[in-house]
């Protein structure tokens, strides 16, 4: 004891109060500090590029994505008209090709009621020769034909009214549902743009809060350092702890799953050896069954043989 008081004194007088293991222990512990903050520096600057760059490329695709799909249903509509423009065509062609068709059957069918009736009338007349009774008969033909005509007028122009009528319904029912695609596809854009708006304030807003919490940490990292040295350190000790019983024990898993796998294949190798021993059973029942049931139709043979 009296050794090592006059051992302190003669340290203390000769390297003075501060002793060169705590300067050494100190020093170490600054150039620590130092390093760790220059190496959290680079991370969080590292951090941020990665998140920019992931911002941007996510940015990228989106604005592709959305300038296709706008093309892709610009070509969709004009295919549409295209196909709707070309089957209201064909339409009209079938309807004017149909109409004319219908008018002439009306005008054949006219002229031959016209031949018919000429005829009749020529025979009336030499039959008759009655002047009073040919033109009261013509009189009449004349209103008939004209009736029939203007019934015929009247039909075709309250048919053409209906088409136009069905017409007129159809454009409208188009253009409608063309502004209802219209108004669709400008508020699922709108949609889009104020949800990309939003993103992009909401990572501007945590990039500012990271770096108003990096400051933070920044000024609080000078007070709190060595206590946290101290709980890494520990953490470090205890996850150690905690490996090296995780090992342990995944070691002992292992041999216990090796013990259980070589005693399932014990368990099916003697399961295979007595199906084999079975089955070299049943193959001598069989022979024997065979070599008896030949000897049987042998002797069956013979003596039908000796009988003929």
């Amino acid at each position: 004891y009296l050794a090592r008081k006059f051992f302190y004194l003669w340290v203390e007088k000769t390297f003075g109060q501060v002793l060169p293991s705590k300067a050494r222990c100190f020093y170490d512990q600054k150039i620590f500090q130092k390093t760790f903050g220059e190496w959290k520096e680079q991370w969080t600057f590292c951090r941020e590029r990665k998140l920019s760059l992931r911002a941007d490329n996510h940015y990228r695709p989106l604005l592709l994505n959305l300038i296709f799909k706008a093309w892709r249903a610009y070509v969709c509509q004009q295919q549409e008209k295209r196909n709707k423009y070309y089957v209201a065509e064909s339409h009209a062609k079938k309807q004017t090709m149909l109409r004319t068709w219908q008018r002439w059957l009306v005008y054949v069918d006219v002229q031959r009621t016209k031949h018919g009736m000429q005829s009749a009338a020529l025979a009336f007349r030499e039959r008759s020769c009655l002047c009073i009774s040919w033109a009261v008969w013509r009189r009449q033909h004349y209103q008939k034909c004209s009736g029939h005509k203007m019934n015929i007028l009247a039909l075709q122009h309250w048919a053409q009214s209906l088409q136009f009528r069905a017409w007129l319904q159809w454009q409208e029912l188009y253009l409608y549902t063309q502004n209802e695609k219209q108004k669709d596809t400008r508020a699922v854009t709108h949609h889009q743009h104020w949800e990309l708006r939003r993103c992009i304030g909401a990572w501007l807003g945590y990039l500012n809060l990271n770096r108003v919490k990096k400051r933070q940490n920044e000024l609080a990292q000078e007070f709190h350092q060595s206590r946290m040295l101290r709980r890494c350190f520990s953490d470090w000790r205890l996850s150690w702890e905690c490996r090296r019983r995780m090992l342990a024990h995944q070691r002992d898993l292992e041999k216990q799953a090796a013990r259980i796998a070589l005693w399932r294949v014990f368990a099916h190798w003697k399961h295979y050896v007595v199906l084999c021993v079975e089955e070299a059973q049943q193959c001598e029942l069989a022979e024997k069954h065979y070599k008896s049931h030949l000897l049987v139709r042998a002797l069956l043979c013979g003596r039908w043989q000796g009988l003929w």
